[in-house]
């Protein structure tokens, strides 16, 4: 029987309230936390609809195209067999390709972080010829977003759209360096948006899934719409037989990932605690008849297989066999939907999950611990 599990990891935060700061709140004079303002990432207004009549796919991409960029980048890789047996030089070259696009004139980039990842050289080039260094700023490989800088002004920048909003059905227009093909410009439609199981274990995007032809040197560049706004991130494509499937970060996904790395270098991510897995009539069957301590309905949901030890979900009181139904009054239907809905909300925020156990449903709260990062 297979099993697909998800892990929302293990983090402490604490914190500590000087013997000023509670005589202080006694009294009633406890000022109130500034409010952080969160980094700009994009300075350019969302461009007005185009008008009926007019080449929407010609407009959109003279809008955005002087803004995305090719990204080439330098990896050393050292050769283990170099000492040992004198096979060829310490350390070779790896060289890779890929898109992104200006976000702000002063030369911030948005790309994938695949595309950036381990990179010791970096070169931006940009439509008119003009190439600059590029540093990165930092990425984070859960979401697949980084952010380059380099120095200069000026720069011609994409305007942001808003991903919240899409519908399938509408234009959806892919510009990037396929194969080293510069400026390379295909188009489709959005064939679905907020794809829940398309990246895997772990997920924490839903993604856009388009028809737009997207290829290896894509990666990183804009998915637009045809208001010559940016509406996601060309990140992956799924291949099979006779075709495949594109799928883009959401712009807005993007940008909250972009400021935190703007601010801190890297991203933070909430998590609570739990391992899951997809429940169906047939698995909950087995699971009631091989299992006398679990007892499941026999419907499609999502069924928390494990409770890690002291984190939040134990300090919650969340419970193996529980099925999650929603989080924070949003339903969920499977394991992908409660990490998502996890990670788009605050470590230390308190959040409300709805079960079902024993047949009853029950609400608790969970204030989510930031997962440690790897190394």
């Amino acid at each position: 029987m297979p099993k697909l599990l998800r892990l929302i990891g293990i983090a402490l935060v604490g914190s500590t309230l000087s013997s000023c700061a509670l005589l202080n709140e006694q009294l009633g004079l406890r000022p109130e936390a500034p409010v952080k303002t969160p980094p700009v990432v994009n300075d350019k207004p969302r461009s007005a609809p185009l008008q009926p009549g007019e080449n929407v796919i010609v407009k959109a991409v003279d809008r955005v195209g002087p803004a995305v960029v090719r990204i080439d980048v330098v990896k050393e890789i050292n050769n283990p067999f170099s000492g040992i047996f004198g096979l060829g030089p310490s350390s070779q070259r790896q060289q890779g390709q890929g898109s992104g696009f200006i976000t702000r004139a002063n030369g911030l980039i948005f790309t994938n972080e695949h595309v950036v990842r381990e990179a010791d050289q970096v070169a931006v080039t940009l439509p008119d010829g003009r190439t600059f260094k590029g540093k990165v700023l930092g990425g984070d490989p859960l979401t697949d977003v980084a952010v380059v800088k380099v120095v200069a002004n000026n720069l011609p920048v994409a305007a942001l759209g808003n991903s919240d909003t899409l519908r399938p059905g509408e234009w959806a227009i892919a510009i990037g360096n396929p194969f080293g093909l510069n400026n390379t410009v295909t188009a489709g439609i959005i064939s679905a948006v907020g794809r829940t199981n398309a990246g895997g274990d772990n997920q924490r995007i839903p993604y856009i899934q388009t028809d737009a032809a997207v290829n290896p040197g894509n990666s990183g560049g804009p998915l637009i719409n045809d208001a010559g706004q940016v509406i996601g991130i060309n990140t992956f494509i799924r291949t099979a037989p006779g075709g495949g499937l594109s799928f883009a970060i959401p712009i807005n996904s993007a940008k909250r990932i972009a400021r935190q790395i703007v601010s801190t270098g890297q991203a933070s991510h909430p998590f609570i605690g739990v391992q899951l897995r997809n429940l169906t009539p047939q698995l909950a069957r087995e699971i009631n008849a091989t299992d006398s301590s679990c007892k499941v309905p026999e419907v499609n949901g999502v069924l928390v297989v494990e409770v890690v030890a002291d984190t939040p979900a134990s300090q919650a009181e969340i419970r193996q066999c529980d099925l999650i139904l929603k989080v924070d009054g949003k339903a969920v239907k499977n394991p992908a939907e409660v990490q998502i809905a996890v990670d788009q909300g605050q470590v230390g925020e308190p959040m409300k999950l709805t079960l079902q156990r024993d047949g009853k449903e029950i609400t608790v709260e969970v204030k989510p611990r930031e997962l440690p990062r790897r190394n």
